[in-house]
């Protein structure tokens, strides 16, 4: 199926964003993804495991329209970190299948935008609220956006790597 209107844009745009994550772990290797190189404890390989599960999670949701989920509290510490068994290479990989399975929900999608989804209640949140299909798939848009952005800067202060210098040089520009 090919997608049009405002489910293709959405799916464009969240591409774009996919691929400008991808840039800040191009090439560097397990340790370098677990470095903090900012005050912050965030690092390029947490970063990364947190947008596939993200996706992922919030797709799941989408999906299963559950009115009785609750927010699963043991992911918490394990979220924003790459486990000694997880590797850049293996979440890259899971990352291009996250991104092909929200890319064929989106088009397999027949609820209209506006369909409110359940969200799963948690500990800062008792009361069931909800949101649209639209509003959940830009959260997922905005979560992958935020957190590229992150990653470039602990990326430029881990070995000086920019993802718009990257970019650029992939398209032919030269910098002095």
């Amino acid at each position: 199926m090919t997608l049009t209107g405002e489910k293709a844009d959405i799916a464009r745009m969240l591409a774009d964003q996919r691929k400008n994550f991808l840039y800040t772990v191009r090439g560097i290797t397990d340790e370098q993804a677990s470095q903090r190189t900012t005050v912050s404890d965030l690092t390029l390989g947490g970063l990364l495991n947190h947008v596939v599960n993200n996706e992922r999670s919030w797709m799941g949701i989408i999906a299963a329209m559950d009115e009785s989920a609750e927010f699963d509290l043991s992911r918490m510490e394990t979220e924003y970190v790459m486990s000694p068994g997880q590797s850049v290479a293996g979440l890259v990989e899971e990352f291009a299948l996250v991104a092909a399975a929200s890319e064929a929900a989106i088009a397999d999608l027949d609820l209209d935008l506006d369909v409110q989804v359940p969200l799963p209640t948690a500990p800062w949140a008792p009361e069931r609220s909800w949101q649209s299909v639209r509003y959940t798939l830009l959260h997922i848009l905005r979560e992958c956006a935020q957190h590229a952005g992150h990653a470039d800067i602990i990326r430029e202060s881990l070995d000086g790597g920019n993802t718009t210098m990257s970019m650029g040089a992939e398209a032919g520009m030269t910098f002095d």
